[in-house]
């Protein structure tokens, strides 16, 4: 009796845990987006475990059904699967992400191997598979739709590539294979936090802060009362604080101390030094490629991309770097012109003179536009920009949970007025220690078609690190964060307007994913955008037409740097993933060699050093970060077709674009869908053109 009375009160308390859980009840509010507030970490790992058991049972159903395996019962009740492990991974990964507290990121270490065990689990099950080749090998594909044609196909070729056809021991190295990179490839970002967020360089004398702008000071101070320190000055090395920096200071002593540290970030022979784990994942990555039957992790990857093979890579890579460098050697020539002789230029000078070069050429800076970058003013920018391409609205929300005290809600309206397509968040202001760097999108809930043949509405996120207001005075963006906020919202208007049945149809190319993107940063300083959001934030001026004239002509200054330092990364992340990669890999040399050999001025730095290079050994752009330049090459090609028309709002190739690139998801290969809206393939020219790489039209 006394232990059936105990197993009551067990099975009790789980059953009040689970209905308390929200990932394990209807989300009660308006638009169904997560309840942010009453979810705790317990919540999330129970939500976890709970859906990865979920999702066996799924697959057990489908593996254990006595019909004949057909579409529905096997494919279509694949895709259905696992919804609620979608759900807490989709809010739980941004929020580690966005809000890494030590509980948070500690869960994320604890659950990020048993997910790859799971995923593993499915994907070499061979009675699945058996039942998801029958149905690939005897369906009527005449029968099929577009979609489910390539819902079947991807889906087949996803198991192969995770490993469905190895035999027992080739399948069980994968597999430990797989574990030991989740947990490599989360300790690499976890480290890049902690270096990022722990470095202070702190100042107390006024004099060393010459050069500065008055809202860069402000936040210094700001910083510097958080952390106790009542009449100083703290910097750091997220975006926000060491930019402005580079760009502004006087003292060139502390521009090399701040920028030697961000250089250094998990190389300093410490307990967050990644030199050992980028080689682990490096020969990690190659021998799984090679279980798999790939040459090597390159081969790998572009299997599924637009690029198809290095080759073509290395091809568009190198197409761009001659001019890129000769550029960046006139750039150099110009700054040494500027200093004069006997002053040599490190890597922490470039950007200081670089924007004195360009302050003297073309009588402009950051400091002279930021005062009309207001960010408010900036996302009414981005939201008319968008009205008159596709004739959608944003209408803010305040009464559904948000992740953050920061963040704003939006829900997108269509063209006729009231059809709702789907939620967007922003959350724009860096939080040092606990938003992880740069600029992202993602979504909480992608679209798709529920049982009922409804669209699911998505619920999407933009997530940057942009300086914050401080005290009174509001924030004041950057060109730089103006454009980055238009990139990443491509991506979110990409998840808002995606029109697709199922889970498994949303997924782009990674080479083509960055182009929706990229394309929506030509509108961002069209002197026609500037007129409707560029206001002077204390005046409510207009910006000046002859500011947004210097801002077109200085609108190539600097790209070669910029293409080189972006062209230097995307090498160095190929070059590691060739089967010429040695297993004894010295990181520091490999590097070196890399980008010494095709000679990168000794000024410009990779964008991203191979210890905090994020991208490529923590997130999902392995063998992929040259995705930005060739989807910049449709991005280009693409915008010239507006600008070909005589109109960069025109609403009829808007409407195409929308139909062939944004909404279809990945129904149809990625360069079929540029053809049906372009009406032929992409042109390099254009974006040759935009960074000042060729004479522009007459």
């Amino acid at each position: 009796m006394r232990t059936t009375i105990i197993s009551l009160l067990i099975i009790f308390t789980m059953s009040a845990c689970e209905k308390q859980n929200p990932f394990f009840e209807k989300w009660d509010n308006p638009y169904e987006v997560p309840p942010f507030d009453k979810i705790t970490v317990a919540g999330y790992r129970e939500a976890f475990m709970k859906g990865m058991k979920e999702q066996e049972a799924e697959i057990e159903a489908i593996v254990n059904n006595p019909e004949t395996p057909s579409f529905q019962n096997t494919i279509v009740a694949f895709d259905a699967s696992g919804l609620l492990l979608a759900q807490v991974a989709a809010v739980f990964f941004e929020q580690a992400s966005a809000n890494g507290t030590p509980d948070v990121l500690a869960l994320e270490s604890e659950i990020t191997p048993l997910l790859t065990q799971h995923s593993d689990k499915i994907r070499m099950n061979p009675q699945l598979f058996e039942k998801i080749n029958y149905v690939k090998e005897k369906v009527d594909y005449s029968t099929l739709t577009p979609e489910e044609t390539t819902l079947l196909k991807q889906l087949h070729l996803d198991f192969v590539r995770n490993g469905a056809m190895l035999d027992e021991t080739k399948g069980l190295r994968l597999k430990e294979i797989n574990e030991k990179l989740s947990v490599l490839e989360n300790q690499f970002s976890q480290n890049l936090l902690e270096e990022t967020g722990s470095y202070r360089l702190v100042i107390d004398n006024e004099e060393d802060l010459a050069g500065l702008p008055e809202n860069v000071i402000a936040l210094a101070a700001n910083r510097a009362e958080k952390a106790g320190m009542s009449g100083k000055w703290l910097f750091g090395l997220d975006n926000p604080s060491i930019m402005p920096f580079l760009f502004s200071s006087d003292k060139p002593e502390l521009r090399k101390e701040i920028f030697t540290a961000y250089l250094n970030r998990c190389n300093n022979n410490n307990t967050f030094d990644n030199k050992e784990i980028l080689k682990n994942i490096a020969v990690l990555r190659k021998e799984k490629a090679n279980i798999l039957g790939y040459k090597d992790f390159t081969a790998y990857v572009l299997e599924k991309r637009m690029a198809k093979n290095a080759t073509n890579v290395y091809g568009l890579l190198n197409q761009v770097w001659t001019p890129a460098i000769e550029k960046a050697n006139e750039e150099l020539v110009e700054m040494r012109a500027l200093i004069g002789e006997g002053r040599g230029l490190t890597n922490s000078d470039w950007r200081y003179y670089a924007e004195k070069v360009k302050a003297k050429k073309y009588d402009i800076s950051d400091e002279m536009v930021r005062p009309y970058f207001k960010a408010e003013n900036v996302r009414d920018g981005l939201f008319h920009t968008y009205q008159q391409l596709y004739g959608i609205t944003f209408k803010e929300l305040t009464d559904i949970p948000k992740p953050n005290k920061d963040a704003q809600a939006f829900v997108c309206i269509d063209r006729d007025g009231a059809t709702e397509l789907g939620i967007l968040y922003l959350d724009l202001y860096a939080r040092p220690g606990l938003k992880r760097g740069g600029a992202w999108c993602g979504t909480y809930r992608e679209a798709y078609q529920n049982s009922e043949g409804q669209r699911v509405k998505p619920v999407t996120y933009i997530t940057c690190n942009f300086t914050p207001p401080v005290g009174n005075e509001p924030a004041l963006l950057t060109s730089d964060e103006v454009e980055t906020l238009y990139h990443e919202s491509g991506h979110a208007i990409h998840n808002l307007f995606r029109n697709v049945k199922y889970h498994l149809t949303s997924e782009v190319p990674y080479d083509f994913v960055e182009f929706p993107s990229q394309f929506m940063e030509h509108w961002a300083f069209e002197p026609q955008v500037l007129a409707y959001y560029a206001k002077h934030y204390k005046t409510g001026e207009t910006i000046p037409k002859e500011l947004v004239d210097k801002i077109q002509a200085a609108s190539k200054q600097g790209q070669g740097f910029a293409t080189t330092e972006y062209l230097a990364a995307a090498f160095l992340d190929m070059d590691y993933h060739l089967d010429s990669v040695p297993e004894n890999i010295n990181v520091l040399e490999f590097e070196e060699n890399t980008l010494k050999n095709r000679g990168l001025i000794p000024q410009i730095p990779p964008r991203y050093r191979s210890t905090y290079f994020q991208h490529v050994f923590s997130n999902s752009y392995a063998a992929g970060y040259y995705c930005y330049i060739w989807s910049e090459v449709l991005d280009c090609d693409a915008f010239e077709a507006f600008v070909e028309s005589g109109d960069i709002f025109n609403r009829t190739i808007a409407e195409k674009y929308r139909k062939n690139i944004l909404e279809p998801g990945g129904i149809y290969p990625a360069d079929e869908m540029y053809v049906n809206f372009r009406g032929r393939q992409p042109q390099i020219d254009a974006l040759l053109r935009k960074r000042g790489f060729l004479r522009v039209k007459s």
